[in-house]
């Protein structure tokens, strides 16, 4: 029968030859561990998740938009965000358009800079994710790339807009955003304006966040976004 001193020197023992596994092991579990428990505090506890559009108070709607926790929901996440809020607020009753129109008229200082700050942010994220997918295509495969994002996103805009995307076809969209921005290169824009992504208005929506998107985007976004814009802008003036 095995004794316990025996047992004893045998844990020693096993411990002592395998200590720089052992520490290893120990030391990704307490990583592990850590990582799980910051990912828990920043998800469950500082980040807000974003109230329910349709039974939730205006003011409290409204005021998600001005908090940093709106940016850090994922690009679609927000943008669905937005489209149910345009379905929801697009026929206001008499009291609803009175606590928005109160509110926003109280939105100064920072919190009305967070809302602009989130506001570029979102517009910087629609073109860095186009512009990470371009700049990794094959020069052959970019106009039709192009072409697929323009209709994409005026799609998206005249969603929100409207609440509903019209019939019309892809290649008339196309055509008419084409028109326009050939136009639109000897067109004087006010540069106070946020123009929208509609067959309308996509070159000055393009030409107003290239000079805006810097100050939100990292050095690599930047440099992908610079040769995405200059792609696009090509493409458009064919």
């Amino acid at each position: 029968m095995v004794s316990y001193a025996e047992i004893r020197d045998n844990v020693d023992e096993f411990i002592s030859e395998h200590r720089q596994h052992l520490l290893k092991a120990l030391t990704a579990l307490l990583v592990a561990a850590a990582l799980w428990a910051a990912g828990y505090w920043w998800f469950s506890v500082r980040w807000r998740p974003p109230p329910s559009i349709f039974d939730t108070p205006v003011n409290d709607v409204l005021g998600y938009l001005a908090l940093d926790d709106f940016s850090r929901m994922p690009l679609k996440d927000r943008v669905r965000f937005l489209m149910e809020f345009a379905d929801r607020f697009r026929n206001l009753s008499q009291g609803e358009s009175a606590m928005m129109s109160g509110f926003l008229a109280g939105v100064t200082g920072p919190t009305r800079e967070t809302m602009t700050q989130n506001a570029r942010l979102l517009a910087k994220d629609i073109l860095a994710e186009g512009a990470a997918k371009y700049v990794n295509l094959p020069p052959a495969e970019r106009a039709k790339f192009l072409d697929e994002w323009l209709v994409e996103w005026m799609k998206t805009g005249e969603r929100i807009a409207t609440g509903k995307v019209g019939d019309e076809p892809d290649a008339d969209r196309l055509k008419k955003a084409k028109d326009d921005a050939k136009k639109d290169v000897t067109r004087e824009r006010d540069p106070s304006r946020v123009p929208s992504l509609t067959d309308k208005s996509a070159s000055r929506f393009l030409d107003f966040w290239s000079t805006d998107v810097e100050k939100s985007a990292s050095p690599k976004e930047q440099g992908q976004i610079t040769s995405f814009m200059e792609g696009l802008r090509k493409h458009m003036l064919k």
